[in-house]
């Protein structure tokens, strides 16, 4: 199948189709002509990486995993007895950057609430110009149309 056909039948574009093959991701066959051809198993690839990417990793990785691999209904089954290792590596990562989101949210949460109630009064007029949300200046917090 084409290009064309394999992004209807997924619902992914195909410039993230073109853009996964060139990660390593997807590898289709070559025509003359330079035309590419999708076999049928890779609706099935192109869901499988359209999940490990919702779930947080990146191509590299995706192309790492993507082999030890299997789909068994909704889910996705390791088949290489060393996958586990690496997407209890990738949780971990994820976890931690969870926290650090958390920690950065905590931090604005506190000068948030610091505000005098003067300020904080005004704060949801000053903080669109025009219908659209003003921007910070890079001289902290000076904010520009």
């Amino acid at each position: 199948m084409r290009i064309g056909e394999l992004s209807h039948r997924t619902g992914v574009p195909e410039r993230l189709l073109r853009y996964y093959e060139q990660r390593g991701l997807l590898d289709p066959v070559r025509r003359p002509g330079g035309f590419r051809d999708y076999r049928d198993s890779d609706i099935d690839t192109v869901r499988r990486i359209r999940k490990l990417l919702a779930a947080g990793l990146n191509t590299a990785t995706i192309a790492a995993v993507l082999p030890c691999l299997r789909a068994d209904e909704q889910r996705l089954v390791p088949t290489c007895p060393d996958l586990l290792a690496d997407l209890r590596r990738e949780r971990a990562r994820i976890t931690a950057a969870i926290a650090d989101l958390e920690g950065s949210r905590t931090i604005l949460d506190a000068v948030i609430d610091a505000a005098p109630g003067d300020i904080a009064d005004g704060a949801d007029r000053a903080t669109a110009v025009g219908g659209r949300p003003r921007r910070f200046a890079p001289t902290y917090g000076e904010p520009t149309p």
